[in-house]
């Protein structure tokens, strides 16, 4: 499941603009973060599909009751609703007045604000992107989170099996790791949340190792390939 919401940034000039943010929520990671002089309808569906490319399409998407995403008390639908229908995406949406739902991307919104505010002021919506695409990459790869018991939110949404939209065809899990064998012959990967072990023998410790991922076959070659 993905978390989207919409926050507010001051410019230098007085004038306000709106970041589109998207988190996955069991991993944290920074799906895509994007400003606009003011989100629209098609903002939100493109900034989607932008991150879909990257990460593929979640099962589900979770997001307030704003006028981009649900046109319900309007009595229609807006094009975000009829683009995840057509994708097959369940749509969920929190309780008016109630932001907790949303928690998890409201905690990243304030994490960006603080990084925001340490940096020159950005005068330009494009500066503004520059310095948003920077904390993007410092936060998923780099600044271990608590949540995660330290594991940063690259490492947590890599060790994991995602689960796509209803009735999408089920595709294969690659990964590529490196590695080194442990004293006891070892080596490590964590699988669908799991920990596991694979023995490799004593003969081999201490050498550097690539795990090459397909689901649950793992090929295992050192830097000659062998």
């Amino acid at each position: 499941m993905w978390q989207a919401d919409i926050t507010a940034w001051t410019l230098p000039d007085g004038e306000v603009a709106e970041i589109l943010n998207l988190i996955d929520d069991h991993s944290r990671l920074h799906l895509g973060s994007y400003a606009f002089a003011r989100v629209k309808a098609a903002d939100v569906v493109e900034s989607f599909h932008r991150a879909a490319q990257l990460h593929g399409l979640p099962e589900s998407l979770l997001s307030d009751n704003g006028a981009v995403f649900v046109g319900g008390y309007r009595k229609g639908k807006v094009l975000l609703e009829y683009e995840l229908e057509r994708l097959g995406v369940e749509f969920k949406n929190s309780r008016p007045y109630h932001p907790q739902t949303l928690g998890k991307v409201e905690r990243l919104h304030q994490t960006l604000k603080r990084y925001l505010a340490k940096q020159p002021p950005a005068a330009t919506l494009a500066e503004l992107q520059a310095q948003i695409d920077a904390f993007a990459h410092y936060y998923n790869a780099i600044r271990p989170h608590r949540a995660l018991g330290g594991r940063t939110p690259l490492q947590a949404y890599s060790s994991r099996v995602k689960a796509r939209p209803a009735g999408a065809a089920k595709s294969t899990y690659f990964r590529v790791r490196e590695d080194r064998v442990d004293e006891t012959g070892k080596v490590s990967l964590r699988y669908d949340s799991k920990l596991y072990k694979i023995g490799l023998g004593r003969a081999h410790k201490g050498r550097v190792i690539k795990l090459l991922i397909a689901d649950l076959n793992v090929r295992v070659i050192d830097a000659n390939g062998d």
